[in-house]
């Protein structure tokens, strides 16, 4: 099989897209999805997406972590689907889509995607840590000292001895100010740190409102690869308009043979 796919990142998240509206890529191939995310062997991402025909929206995203198996929501992710679907010629400057029976929108405006998450009802609050699901579960722990933080080694503790197999994406957080933040994210499904999680992003500035640590609705997260901006409407029933906002770029594109 010839492959033709395209490589594409949100803040350092990186993603192998293909366009599958002709239905012929092998989706339950678990082995090949692996060793095509593998960064030695293949052409190295954090996950692989198709894009597909869905009649009642623009397109329907299918998202795979690199361990080859199917994944949750990835926001960087389908900020970068939206840019690949511009590319396409398939949408304009506006974007509805499917994934995971949910349904998203996004607007384009130069480099930069925005795309509109689905509502959060609850902020789970813990002694010592939040929790919420933004379409992927998150942890979110405050910690001292981010930079020289074993994020690997803590984050793979957290994401087994405490959410078991089916897991949870674990970030660890710091404030630079009322507004900004700057966040690790240890994801499961890659289970390494990346350079950004775009539900993991959502998830501290949901979870830095409620805790009182935020007092803007319009928050700055920085992540390893870069800045993203999640705005959002809130009462007592919980988030909604929530809204993510940064950069999606195409790195480049080529053919393999599998």
């Amino acid at each position: 099989m010839l492959l033709h796919f395209y490589k594409y990142h949100g803040t350092g998240n990186d993603f192998i897209l293909i366009d599958n509206r002709q239905d012929n890529f092998p989706k339950n191939d678990t082995k090949l999805i692996h060793n095509l995310c593998d960064r030695h062997y293949g052409i190295g991402a954090d996950g692989l997406i198709l894009l597909e025909r869905d009649h009642s929206v623009d397109f329907r995203m299918v998202y795979y972590n690199a361990d080859g198996k199917p994944g949750s929501m990835c926001g960087n992710g389908g900020r970068c689907l939206v840019a690949f679907a511009k590319f396409l010629d398939i949408i304009s400057d506006q974007a509805t889509f499917k994934a995971n029976g949910d349904k998203y929108n996004a607007e384009i405006e130069a480099d930069i995607i925005s795309l509109t998450m689905c509502d959060v009802g609850e902020v789970e609050t813990h002694d010592n840590h939040w929790f919420v699901n933004t379409g992927s579960p998150h942890h979110i722990e405050i910690v001292e000292d981010l930079d020289n933080f074993d994020v690997i080694g803590h984050g793979k503790k957290l994401r087994y001895e405490v959410y078991g197999e089916a897991g949870s994406n674990i970030n660890f957080v710091s404030a630079e100010s009322s507004n900004i933040f700057k966040v690790r994210t240890y994801e499961r499904g890659v289970e390494d740190e990346t350079q950004s999680c775009g539900t993991g992003v959502t998830a501290v500035a949901l979870a830095m409102h409620h805790a009182g640590k935020a007092n803007s609705k319009n928050i700055k997260v920085k992540t390893l690869g870069g800045d993203l901006n999640v705005q959002f409407d809130g009462d007592a029933s919980g988030y909604f308009n929530i809204k993510l906002k940064g950069p999606a770029v195409q790195v480049f594109k080529g053919y393999l043979e599998c």
